[in-house]
């Protein structure tokens, strides 16, 4: 199984060593999203409503140009500065995905190195072997 790198067209390079998306084999990784313009790698900041909405539009973004869907993900692992905001963040993520059909989940209390950020998301997404 190789590895390989998806460039997204408009997206500036991380500021940090890694890469938004990777595939390998039948899976498309990508790596955390937060509250960032994915052109600027300016920080958004915002409520805990406004950074899930931002990640997972970001999230989207990133599946979409990979030629993916929401549907795709199968995993994802989210990452909650404070746990207090788990209700909001869900009021948020349940509307990205369809009932009956979200990812398998994990959301652990974790802060960022970024100190406005207090929400990260990451998935994976499984392509379809047309």
């Amino acid at each position: 199984m190789r590895k390989e790198v998806i460039r997204i067209e408009n997206v500036a390079s991380p500021p940090s060593p890694f890469n938004h998306v990777v595939k390998a084999g039948n899976f498309l990784f990508l790596s955390s999203q937060l509250s960032v313009d994915l052109k600027t790698n300016k920080i958004l900041g915002g409520t805990i409503t406004e950074q899930t909405r931002q990640a997972l539009e970001n999230i989207k973004f990133l599946l979409d140009s990979s030629e993916l869907k929401m549907d795709d993900v199968v995993k994802a692992v989210v990452y909650l500065r404070d746990t207090n905001d788990f209700e909001e963040m869900n009021l948020v993520y349940r509307t990205y995905f369809k009932k009956g059909a979200e990812p398998a989940r994990t959301t652990i209390q974790a802060a960022s190195p970024i100190k406005s950020i207090d929400i990260e998301i990451d998935v994976i997404a499984a392509v379809s072997e047309e």
